[in-house]
């Protein structure tokens, strides 16, 4: 895995943790506990904070970015799909951020909301919890994500991040 401190600013990964040998890491990153971090994913925070909570994946190709002013916070259980783009927002707990998607700043993803597939979450938007947010620019269907929607989403990364960090070896 690429983990490079930024100055005297070093990522700090929960023990616990996955990170694929092939994502990057800088600065003032914290990763929680069985979370995990998949291939090509760059988590740069040069400027504030990226925190990602406990039991929460961050998919292929994701970036998470932050402001100077603004960090990017990622709750607990939460799924960051393949391809999404995150910078200086918040997604609460239980979130799923759709494959492709971008959630821009001081957006907030409410608890067990879904931002569907390649939607863009506009700066200052706010997704309520338990609702959807599709489209570009996203527009939002309240109280229509039942209630745990995305926990067996991120059980499922829980374990195969666990399955990675047995198996996975590399061939060439």
């Amino acid at each position: 895995m690429a983990v490079y401190a930024l100055g005297d600013v070093e990522p700090r990964i929960d023990p616990t943790a996955y990170i694929h040998p092939d994502a990057v890491l800088i600065g003032n990153v914290e990763v929680g506990p069985e979370s995990s971090i998949w291939p090509h994913a760059v988590l740069r925070a040069d400027d504030n904070l990226i925190r990602v909570g406990a039991r929460s994946s961050v998919q292929d190709n994701a970036v998470l970015h932050c402001t100077s002013e603004l960090p990017t916070i990622v709750g607990d259980d939460v799924t960051l799909g393949h391809l999404c783009h995150l910078e200086g927002c918040t997604i609460e707990d239980q979130g799923l951020v759709g494959v492709g998607s971008v959630v821009l700043h001081e957006a907030v993803v409410g608890f067990g909301s879904i931002v569907g597939a390649n939607a863009v979450v506009r700066n200052g938007q706010v997704v309520p919890p338990h609702s959807m947010a599709i489209g570009v620019p996203a527009s939002v269907r309240e109280g229509v994500v039942s209630e745990g929607t995305n926990l067996v989403n991120a059980q499922i990364y829980v374990e195969r991040a666990r399955q990675f960090r047995q198996g996975l070896r590399r061939l060439d």
